[in-house]
Protein backbone atom coordinates (compact mmCIF):
# COMPACT_ATOMS: atom_id res chain seq x y z
CA UNK A 1 0.00 0.00 0.00
CA UNK A 2 2.94 2.57 1.00
CA UNK A 3 4.68 1.50 -2.51
CA UNK A 4 1.39 2.13 -4.28
CA UNK A 5 1.02 6.15 -2.43
CA UNK A 6 4.35 6.73 -3.42
CA UNK A 7 4.21 5.88 -6.67
CA UNK A 8 1.37 8.00 -7.04
CA UNK A 9 2.86 10.53 -5.05
CA UNK A 10 5.71 10.79 -8.04
CA UNK A 11 2.85 11.25 -10.84
CA UNK A 12 3.24 14.95 -10.21
CA UNK A 13 6.94 15.44 -10.20
CA UNK A 14 7.35 13.20 -13.41
CA UNK A 15 4.47 15.07 -15.27
CA UNK A 16 6.09 18.44 -14.25
CA UNK A 17 9.05 17.00 -15.91
CA UNK A 18 7.81 16.13 -18.88
CA UNK A 19 5.65 19.57 -19.47
CA UNK A 20 8.75 21.01 -18.90
CA UNK A 21 10.85 19.43 -21.57
CA UNK A 22 7.77 19.57 -24.15
CA UNK A 23 7.15 23.46 -23.13
CA UNK A 24 11.40 24.28 -24.06
CA UNK A 25 12.40 25.69 -26.74
CA UNK A 26 12.55 23.67 -30.04
CA UNK A 27 16.47 23.97 -30.13
CA UNK A 28 17.18 22.20 -27.08
CA UNK A 29 14.46 20.01 -27.38
CA UNK A 30 15.95 18.64 -31.02
CA UNK A 31 19.29 18.28 -29.14
CA UNK A 32 17.91 16.23 -26.92
CA UNK A 33 16.64 13.91 -29.38
CA UNK A 34 19.91 13.74 -31.51
CA UNK A 35 21.58 12.99 -28.02
CA UNK A 36 19.58 10.40 -27.51
CA UNK A 37 19.83 8.86 -31.04
CA UNK A 38 23.49 9.13 -30.72
CA UNK A 39 23.72 7.52 -27.94
CA UNK A 40 21.18 4.36 -28.74
CA UNK A 41 23.19 4.29 -32.12
CA UNK A 42 19.16 3.29 -33.72
CA UNK A 43 16.47 3.87 -35.65
CA UNK A 44 13.57 4.88 -33.20
CA UNK A 45 10.23 5.86 -34.23
CA UNK A 46 8.25 9.23 -33.40
CA UNK A 47 6.39 7.24 -30.27
CA UNK A 48 9.67 5.46 -28.98
CA UNK A 49 11.32 9.40 -28.96
CA UNK A 50 8.54 10.49 -26.72
CA UNK A 51 8.85 7.50 -24.57
CA UNK A 52 12.08 7.54 -23.72
CA UNK A 53 13.35 11.41 -23.82
CA UNK A 54 9.76 13.18 -23.53
CA UNK A 55 9.90 15.14 -26.62
CA UNK A 56 7.17 14.82 -28.76
CA UNK A 57 7.62 14.78 -32.10
CA UNK A 58 4.63 14.71 -34.14
CA UNK A 59 3.13 17.50 -31.85
CA UNK A 60 6.01 20.19 -32.42
CA UNK A 61 5.97 20.84 -36.38
CA UNK A 62 9.57 23.09 -35.93
CA UNK A 63 10.84 19.61 -33.94
CA UNK A 64 9.63 17.71 -36.75
CA UNK A 65 10.77 19.68 -40.13
CA UNK A 66 14.17 20.74 -37.93
CA UNK A 67 15.34 16.75 -37.31
CA UNK A 68 14.02 16.20 -40.75
CA UNK A 69 16.60 18.29 -42.59
CA UNK A 70 19.43 18.00 -39.67
CA UNK A 71 22.57 16.70 -41.44
CA UNK A 72 23.54 14.77 -38.03
CA UNK A 73 19.62 12.64 -38.25
CA UNK A 74 18.44 10.57 -41.28
CA UNK A 75 15.21 9.84 -41.51
CA UNK A 76 13.22 7.17 -43.73
CA UNK A 77 9.73 8.14 -43.13
CA UNK A 78 8.87 5.97 -40.38
CA UNK A 79 12.27 6.30 -38.11
CA UNK A 80 14.94 9.00 -37.08
CA UNK A 81 18.06 7.51 -36.42
CA UNK A 82 21.86 9.10 -35.71
CA UNK A 83 23.95 9.71 -39.34
CA UNK A 84 27.80 9.72 -38.75
CA UNK A 85 29.62 12.11 -41.36
CA UNK A 86 31.27 8.62 -42.33
CA UNK A 87 29.83 5.50 -42.40
CA UNK A 88 31.67 3.19 -41.17
CA UNK A 89 30.79 0.55 -38.61
CA UNK A 90 33.78 -1.50 -37.80
CA UNK A 91 38.01 -1.64 -37.23
CA UNK A 92 38.12 -2.17 -41.24
CA UNK A 93 35.83 -0.34 -42.55
CA UNK A 94 37.71 2.41 -40.63
CA UNK A 95 40.83 1.49 -41.83
CA UNK A 96 39.83 1.76 -45.50
CA UNK A 97 38.32 5.18 -45.27
CA UNK A 98 41.40 6.59 -43.53
CA UNK A 99 43.57 5.02 -46.07
CA UNK A 100 41.76 7.62 -48.73
CA UNK A 101 42.87 10.60 -47.31
CA UNK A 102 46.78 10.33 -47.61
CA UNK A 103 46.89 13.92 -46.24
CA UNK A 104 45.09 12.98 -42.82
CA UNK A 105 42.07 13.62 -41.36
CA UNK A 106 40.29 15.13 -38.19
CA UNK A 107 39.96 12.74 -35.53
CA UNK A 108 37.05 14.79 -34.94
CA UNK A 109 35.17 13.86 -38.27
CA UNK A 110 35.82 9.92 -36.92
CA UNK A 111 34.41 10.19 -33.13
CA UNK A 112 30.81 10.07 -33.53
CA UNK A 113 31.33 7.03 -36.60
CA UNK A 114 30.30 4.01 -34.06
CA UNK A 115 30.51 3.78 -30.31
CA UNK A 116 34.48 2.14 -30.06
CA UNK A 117 35.89 4.02 -32.73
CA UNK A 118 38.36 5.75 -30.58
CA UNK A 119 39.61 2.11 -29.38
CA UNK A 120 39.88 1.01 -32.94
CA UNK A 121 41.76 4.07 -34.02
CA UNK A 122 43.94 3.52 -31.08
CA UNK A 123 44.45 -0.49 -31.97
CA UNK A 124 45.38 0.75 -35.33
CA UNK A 125 48.14 2.84 -34.11
CA UNK A 126 49.69 0.00 -32.08
CA UNK A 127 49.58 -1.83 -35.27
CA UNK A 128 50.98 0.70 -36.80
CA UNK A 129 48.23 1.09 -39.59
CA UNK A 130 47.75 4.64 -38.91
CA UNK A 131 49.65 7.78 -37.12
CA UNK A 132 48.30 9.75 -34.75
CA UNK A 133 49.60 13.37 -34.84
CA UNK A 134 48.34 16.98 -33.16
CA UNK A 135 48.24 20.05 -35.09
CA UNK A 136 49.62 22.12 -32.80
CA UNK A 137 48.04 25.54 -34.37
CA UNK A 138 44.55 24.30 -34.98
CA UNK A 139 44.95 22.35 -31.53
CA UNK A 140 43.16 19.12 -33.22
CA UNK A 141 44.36 15.48 -33.67
CA UNK A 142 44.80 14.40 -37.23
CA UNK A 143 45.33 10.43 -38.39
CA UNK A 144 47.25 9.57 -41.13
CA UNK A 145 47.16 6.10 -42.82
CA UNK A 146 50.62 4.41 -43.02
CA UNK A 147 50.37 1.84 -45.63
CA UNK A 148 53.33 0.22 -46.80
CA UNK A 149 51.90 -0.64 -50.11
CA UNK A 150 52.51 2.77 -50.94
CA UNK A 151 55.55 3.56 -51.98
CA UNK A 152 57.43 6.05 -51.27
CA UNK A 153 60.66 7.51 -53.05
CA UNK A 154 62.91 10.58 -51.56
CA UNK A 155 64.70 12.40 -54.26
CA UNK A 156 68.54 12.27 -53.64
CA UNK A 157 68.48 15.92 -53.31
CA UNK A 158 66.22 16.42 -50.31
CA UNK A 159 68.48 13.65 -48.57
CA UNK A 160 71.21 15.47 -48.90
CA UNK A 161 69.49 18.47 -47.73
CA UNK A 162 68.58 16.38 -44.36
CA UNK A 163 71.43 15.24 -43.82
CA UNK A 164 73.03 18.61 -43.98
CA UNK A 165 70.67 20.25 -41.47
CA UNK A 166 72.53 20.45 -37.95
CA UNK A 167 70.24 19.40 -35.28
CA UNK A 168 70.50 21.42 -31.62
CA UNK A 169 72.14 19.42 -28.95
CA UNK A 170 70.10 20.16 -26.73
CA UNK A 171 67.11 18.89 -26.39
CA UNK A 172 65.17 22.17 -25.44
CA UNK A 173 65.97 23.66 -28.17
CA UNK A 174 64.82 20.40 -30.51
CA UNK A 175 61.45 20.95 -28.64
CA UNK A 176 61.22 24.81 -29.02
CA UNK A 177 62.26 24.21 -33.16
CA UNK A 178 59.40 21.63 -33.38
CA UNK A 179 56.99 23.95 -31.85
CA UNK A 180 57.88 26.96 -33.64
CA UNK A 181 56.84 24.54 -36.98
CA UNK A 182 53.74 23.86 -35.27
CA UNK A 183 54.57 20.45 -34.19
CA UNK A 184 53.59 19.55 -30.53
CA UNK A 185 56.43 17.59 -28.60
CA UNK A 186 56.02 14.00 -27.40
CA UNK A 187 58.32 14.84 -24.76
CA UNK A 188 58.86 17.43 -21.80
CA UNK A 189 62.19 17.65 -21.23
CA UNK A 190 61.99 20.69 -18.74
CA UNK A 191 59.46 18.98 -16.90
CA UNK A 192 61.37 15.71 -16.75
CA UNK A 193 64.52 17.22 -15.91
CA UNK A 194 62.97 19.38 -13.01
CA UNK A 195 61.10 15.63 -11.74
CA UNK A 196 64.46 14.04 -12.10
CA UNK A 197 66.18 16.66 -9.56
CA UNK A 198 63.68 16.36 -7.38
CA UNK A 199 63.89 12.94 -7.16
CA UNK A 200 67.48 13.20 -6.78
CA UNK A 201 67.48 15.52 -3.98
CA UNK A 202 65.11 13.43 -2.38
CA UNK A 203 67.84 10.37 -2.92
CA UNK A 204 70.13 12.40 -1.26
CA UNK A 205 68.01 13.23 2.08
CA UNK A 206 66.98 9.81 2.30
CA UNK A 207 71.22 8.37 1.92
CA UNK A 208 71.92 11.29 4.71
CA UNK A 209 69.26 10.23 7.02
CA UNK A 210 70.05 6.42 7.18
CA UNK A 211 73.66 7.65 7.20
CA UNK A 212 73.27 9.35 10.61
CA UNK A 213 71.11 6.60 11.61
CA UNK A 214 73.99 4.19 11.80
CA UNK A 215 76.48 6.88 12.78
CA UNK A 216 74.22 6.96 15.78
CA UNK A 217 73.58 3.86 16.98
CA UNK A 218 77.68 2.71 16.06
CA UNK A 219 77.93 6.40 18.92
CA UNK A 220 75.44 4.55 21.18
CA UNK A 221 77.22 1.02 20.68
CA UNK A 222 80.72 2.51 21.76
CA UNK A 223 79.47 4.35 24.61
CA UNK A 224 78.42 1.39 25.96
Amino acid sequence: MQGLLSNFQMIPERLQIINSIRKAPAGAQIKRVIDLLLERREALTPEQINQVCHVDVYANKTVFESLKNNPKVSYDGQCFSYKSKHEVKNKDQLLVLIRRYPEGMPIVDLKDSYINVMEDLQALKADRKVWLLSNFDSQEDIVYPNDPRVPIKVDDDLKQLFRSIELPRNFLDVEKELQKNGIKPLTNTAQRRAAAQIQGVCMISFVLIILFSLYSHYLIVSLD
